[in-house]
């Protein structure tokens, strides 16, 4: 079995999950990041939180007018145009959502018998994550059908603060190793509470 700990940025708009990106890190150190080059970009630049929490972290063209509209307050109005804020196609990163699917599907069972997966909050996530390859039920053979929730975790052992992140929260990739330092915590917590019992 190994641990991989993930996050997803993405619009949702009560209708849709549309995904912007991925981040997991195993837990042998591998780690994958992508950002989904048919991102609805329209759409997100409408969306005031997604402009200032999670654009500034995904590799753009014409940061300068991102970073204008970035200087005003939130949710304010006239909003500076972002109108040419755009992807950086020729980053690595930025692949068609097809080409993701396929490389999440082989980072997840790499060698890997029983991949178990870890997210915060993750109900979204996984569906973000198994909506890669259409509905439920198309999931490639291997990767789990659920997502095990660190927040859940955090619960059950008696709400112990969790490490800080401290940088790059939005940023899919930071998020994931994050979520593995996180769960490294719990488990020491977990290992003291069954000591004293």
């Amino acid at each position: 079995m190994t641990r991989y700990f993930y996050d997803t940025e993405f619009l949702e708009d009560g209708s849709t999950i549309e995904l912007i990106s991925i981040g997991i890190v195993a837990e042998d150190g591998r780690e994958y990041y992508a950002v989904n080059a048919e991102m609805p970009m329209d759409r997100i630049r409408k969306h005031d939180w997604l402009v200032r929490n999670v654009l500034p972290h995904l590799p753009l063209t014409s940061r300068t007018s991102l970073d204008k509209y970035l200087g005003n307050p939130p949710n304010s109005f006239p909003r500076p145009p972002i109108d040419f804020v755009g992807l950086d196609r020729a980053t690595t990163c930025v692949k068609p959502r097809q080409v993701i699917a396929n490389e999440v599907r082989d980072f997840l069972l790499a060698g890997v018998s029983k991949p178990e997966l870890w997210a915060w909050y993750g109900a979204y996530d996984h569906v973000v994550l198994c909506q890669l390859w259409g509905r439920m039920i198309d999931l490639p053979k291997g990767v789990p059908m659920w997502t095990n929730d660190l927040r859940q975790e955090v619960h059950r052992l008696g709400d112990p603060q969790p490490p800080e992140q401290l940088g790059g929260e939005h940023n899919a990739l930071e998020d994931a190793r994050h979520l593995k330092a996180m769960h490294q915590y719990l488990q020491h917590i977990r290992e003291v509470l069954d000591t004293d019992t």
